[in-house]
């Protein structure tokens, strides 16, 4: 079995530091990686993600992040993702990575993600260009994400996970208003995960949302925001793939 621990939207600032590295620094006994879902800090500032590098830092067991749309917000994604990548992080944006832990060989593929909302409940590429645009982007990281995990694919991975701060289904929406459904994920994400398959997908975002989902392709997919798990991470176990599957 592989043992995922997870969670995304810590929102970290200069007074909340330390306030996770205790928990984080049992991971080792519970798990074989840590997955950060994104909104890692408050406004996105380098401030901020150095507090969060020194809570990742050295903790035994191989950790990989995506950045959410607070780690944008103070347009420094790329000093953000520098800082983290600095302290040992794995920052995935359309990108795939395979860490280890003794044999285990942990597959990776992360984006932010983007909105537009749900089948039969979606934004279309039609319009102003600032509508097209919109679109445009959230299919460039769901495209960024599927050929991720293609590549992982050829890889000889014993587990396959996509990482994504924003949500690709509905399900681990309930909670939350419908009304805001649109902004908080978006299908093309799932259509991504059940195209080239997944043993596991991740996000955050939702912070009133639902721990449990899942894409019409069958992929489980964990909602890990801090607010709605309801501690420092959590812990899912996943069976190991055999040789051909």
């Amino acid at each position: 079995m592989t043992r995922v621990a997870a969670v995304g939207d810590i929102h970290m600032g200069p007074d909340s530091q330390g306030t996770l590295r205790p928990a984080f620094e049992t991971l080792p006994d519970h798990a074989d990686v840590l997955l950060l879902a994104g909104d890692l800090t408050r406004h996105g500032t380098p401030e901020e993600a150095r507090v969060v590098a020194r809570e990742i830092k050295d903790l035994g067991i191989p950790v990989v992040a995506v950045l959410g749309n607070h780690d944008h917000h103070d347009d420094h994604p790329d000093e953000v993702t520098g800082i983290l990548r600095d302290a040992g992080a794995h920052v995935l944006e359309g990108e795939a990575t395979v860490v280890t832990r003794g044999d285990l060989r942990i597959g990776v593929a992360g984006t932010k993600g983007f909105g537009g909302g749900f089948v039969g409940r979606c934004a279309g590429e039609f319009g102003e260009p600032v509508m097209k645009e919109f679109v445009r982007y959230s299919r460039r990281c769901a495209d960024g994400l599927r050929a991720a995990l293609e590549d992982l694919h050829r890889r000889d991975c014993d587990v396959r996970i996509a990482l994504t701060h924003f949500a690709p289904v509905p399900d681990t929406l309930a909670g939350e208003p419908l009304e805001i459904y649109p902004f908080l994920g978006s299908y093309l994400l799932a259509e991504a995960i059940d195209t080239a398959g997944a043993d596991l997908a991740v996000h955050g975002h939702a912070h009133a949302g639902t721990e449990h989902g899942m894409t019409g392709g069958g992929v489980k997919v964990r909602n890990v925001a801090q607010p709605v798990i309801g501690r420092a991470f959590h812990v899912y176990s996943l069976h190991t793939r055999q040789p051909g599957e």
